[in-house]
């Protein structure tokens, strides 16, 4: 299982990278243009932290997915994704929009995109992390 674990981690970690790639570096590009003095100068960005962010982030979902998700198949990792997208990212995108003056467009853009990536990670973890068949049960 914990061999599973690790490779669920790593390939929700790969989708989420090339879905921000996606979502931020063509969807969003021309909206983080438009609100450029909101943003760190692209020299300036933190984009190693912004990956340990990531893979953090990567490997919650998964544990947590790993440790509490009964049963464990697709359907029930995609329930998973959905919960804990719109959980995690209705309240990013909008509580953002609330204080800082972005367009609503980002905001909804923010939390669709952080939907798109979680139910994506759900049928990775729901794909990848199923009981042992040499089960101590």
């Amino acid at each position: 299982m914990v061999k599973r674990v690790v490779m669920a981690i790593i390939a929700v970690f790969i989708a989420w990278s090339v879905l921000d790639v996606v979502i931020h570096g063509v969807i969003l590009k021309t909206t983080y243009g438009e609100t450029a003095s909101l943003w760190r100068p692209e020299g300036e960005m933190k984009m190693g932290l912004m990956y340990a962010v990531g893979a953090v982030g990567a490997a919650a979902f998964v544990g947590l997915y790993a440790a509490v998700a009964k049963p464990k198949s697709i359907a029930a990792g995609l329930k998973y994704g959905l919960l804990f997208g719109i959980a995690t990212g209705f309240p990013m995108g909008f509580g953002t929009y609330c204080v800082m003056p972005v367009p609503v467009y980002l905001a909804v853009v923010w939390f669709l995109g952080s939907l798109v990536e979680t139910l994506v990670g759900g049928a990775i973890v729901g794909a990848m992390i199923k009981p042992s068949v040499s089960s101590d049960a």
